[in-house]
């Protein structure tokens, strides 16, 4: 699609249609190392909105696996003959269970279906282990036969396959079996057949079922395609576990990370931030079971790589939601809030003679996992934010001097807020502060220059959660990644303020999501990385130590008027030199990359050239395509101290030299 379909012309920022041909210079000094640029630089952002922990990441297949949806204590499930709903089991936290009686008659059957999210997707030849914690009031022993199964199979048996328990004894005990799958189907269902009479019951707690093949193996486990995706980023820092889902709908259903943590059978279940908020994209079914947990979050980052940032709340409810004051904790009452903080930090970093360092290494990890960062509050804006903000900044620096502590200006990417907490944030003392903008075409083209003049006294730049909206189009498409790649030279350029970035948010559900444009989408089998995800990739790729001074006729190359559409950017990781060029004009640029700053016999070699195009500006990956945009390598032979360079329309080129 020809860019004039795709946007009106206020859209069309800085580009240049000229009869004539231009070259345009691009000086980099290579005597002037610029800033550090910080390991933490590129990273990730979860939330769980659109079904990116249960049904996403936590590979948990089984919906309400306890019981404790609150209105339908078998929502999730269909049951058959004789179920009875109790609420005196073994888990103080999650007492809820079921109890299955002989159906009375010798020709009925009493079990329980469950439908998983969106579907139970299981591949063939793959392993499954589904798990019960189970009783037999009487002590008699019941078998019981769970069941992979399609309810709509045209074959004699629903059942693709089955294995079976035998529970004995009236203590409460976890049992497992390991189904392996003949065929792959991304819609099955778990069936649980009671199988012994004679007038017995038994009892049904935490009914489970994963892919034996997690991630790094782990029972409790993250779906393995979906880090991967993760790890393949080489992130470096890991904003967990959001957004709002931090505050809540209300500070009752805040995401509390105590009760994430410790055996997962008795994690309680909590209602999800986003369950209610968009009544035209309505799942009342939508909830956190915090298996997807701090601990969890805490192990993943540790095997992708990436440096932890929890974020935690601040006393504050979801403003957007809640304008009664009432709604928030008084600051004189912050005290339980703040220590959650401090035993977080703990948690993470303590030893294993603390209470929360001991919890960390019975659940498997005694090592500290060597926190060094903590956000307080996510969205938060006016005088009650810094009013709640100090006391935590006090706390936290008399405890953990070391830990660097993340406060915010607001929702906004500038405005009467932004303005206010700013300053606010340098005078409190916080070491950074995460901004937010999800905008369009025109606020992304306009923004190469962003942080070219900020303070650079005081906290650091955390651009916490961004992403390109097209106006009217909230989907992924290139034209958008395009822009992002372009905005994201104003990030690398200014790597002394800017320490962080994430796009957000991560993961969604093609049937289970809230919020677009994220940046890996899935389905109960597949997954598929977007345009955007190629974006990230390639700067965490390619992200250099240290930056290189890039002008343009002694100007930071940001788009501006005369550019011709261009974003540059150029950094320094040892002999290698990575140059980023985005072109957002519609014609083909040529430019000179022109060495300074060295001897006049020092000659350059060109290496290789990484190229992310497409004509399908309004299109991305797609579950059966995901490959239509990806980036291309080639030889980028060359040599000396010049280099010219025909940069392609609507393109992201970085190249690679060796001084």
């Amino acid at each position: 699609m020809h860019l004039k379909q795709l946007l009106t012309a206020t859209l069309v920022f800085g580009v240049t249609v000229s009869a004539f041909s231009q070259t345009y210079r691009m000086d980099i000094d290579l005597k002037k190392t610029g800033a550090p640029i910080q390991p933490t630089m590129y990273g990730i952002f979860f939330e769980d909105i659109n079904f990116a922990a249960d049904g996403g990441l936590y590979a948990e297949l089984v919906k309400n696996r306890s019981f404790e949806f609150p209105q339908d204590a078998l929502q999730g499930w269909k049951a058959f003959g004789r179920v009875e709903v109790r609420n005196d089991g073994p888990f103080e936290r999650n007492p809820h269970y079921v109890r299955l009686y002989d159906p009375g008659h010798a020709h009925k059957h009493t079990g329980l279906d469950n439908e998983g999210f969106f579907g139970i997707g299981i591949q063939a030849g793959a392993q499954y282990r589904f798990s019960v914690w189970a009783r037999v009031p009487d002590g008699q022993g019941v078998s019981l036969r769970a069941e992979l199964v399609q309810t709509a199979s045209m074959q004699e048996r629903q059942a693709y396959t089955s294995g079976r328990i035998t529970v004995r004894g009236g203590e409460w005990k976890k049992y497992q079996v390991i189904l392996t799958a003949p065929e792959t189907d991304p819609k099955a269902t778990l069936r649980i057949f009671m199988e012994t009479r004679q007038g017995r019951c038994v009892d049904l707690e935490h009914v489970s079922l994963f892919p034996v093949d997690t991630w790094m193996g782990h029972e409790n486990g993250m779906r393995k395609d979906l880090a991967q995706a993760l790890y393949d980023l080489h992130p470096g820092i890991f904003r967990f576990p959001g957004g709002c889902i931090v505050e809540g709908a209300d500070l009752q259903t805040r995401y509390n990370w105590k009760n994430s943590v410790g055996p997962v059978e008795n994690r309680p279940l909590n209602e999800n931030r986003w369950e209610y908020t968009f009544n035209y994209r309505f799942f009342p079914d939508y909830f956190q079971s915090y298996g997807l947990g701090f601990f969890e979050f805490f192990q993943l980052s540790e095997e992708i790589g990436a440096e932890p940032l929890p974020i935690v709340s601040c006393g504050l409810a979801c403003q957007f939601q809640n304008d009664d004051p009432a709604a928030h904790v008084p600051v004189r009452e912050l005290q339980p809030y703040i220590q959650d903080a401090l035993d977080l930090i703990e948690f993470a970093n303590g030893g294993t003679d603390t209470q929360w360092g001991r919890l960390r290494a019975e659940m498997g990890h005694p090592a500290p996992f060597n926190l060094k960062f903590i956000g307080i509050g996510n969205e938060q804006w006016g005088p009650e934010y810094p009013e709640h903000l100090i006391p935590f900044v006090q706390a936290i620096r008399k405890a953990y001097p070391d830990i660097k502590i993340v406060g915010t200006s607001g929702p906004n990417s500038e405005g009467e807020q932004f303005d206010y907490l700013w300053p606010e944030m340098r005078k409190i003392g916080a070491d950074l502060v995460d901004e937010h903008f999800y905008r369009p075409y025109d606020w992304f083209l306009a923004q190469g220059a962003r942080y070219d003049n900020y303070d650079r006294k005081g906290p650091k730049v955390f651009a916490g959660e961004y992403a390109c909206h097209a106006a009217g189009y909230k989907v992924n498409h290139y034209y958008a990644s395009l822009l992002e790649a372009a905005f994201m030279t104003g990030l690398e350029r200014n790597a002394d303020l800017v320490h962080m970035a994430t796009y957000a948010p991560l993961f969604a559900h093609v049937e289970g999501w809230q919020w677009r444009p994220d940046l890996i989408w899935y389905d109960n089998l597949r997954s598929v990385r977007t345009a955007s995800w190629q974006v990230q990739h390639l700067y965490s790729a390619y992200r250099g130590s240290s930056t290189l001074p890039l002008k343009m006729d002694g100007r930071n190359v940001t788009g501006a008027e005369g550019q011709g559409g261009l974003f540059a950017s150029a950094v320094r990781d040892g002999d290698q030199i990575y140059v980023k060029v985005v072109n957002t004009s519609e014609q083909k640029r040529d430019v000179v990359l022109n060495f300074t700053g060295i001897k006049k016999r020092d000659v350059l070699q060109g290496v290789r050239r990484i190229r992310l195009a497409s004509e399908l500006l309004r299109e991305d990956n797609t579950l059966d395509e995901p490959e239509r945009i990806v980036p291309v390598e080639g030889p980028f032979e060359a040599e000396g101290q010049t280099f010219p360079v025909s940069v392609e329309p609507l393109s992201f080129t970085i190249l690679v030299l060796h001084k």
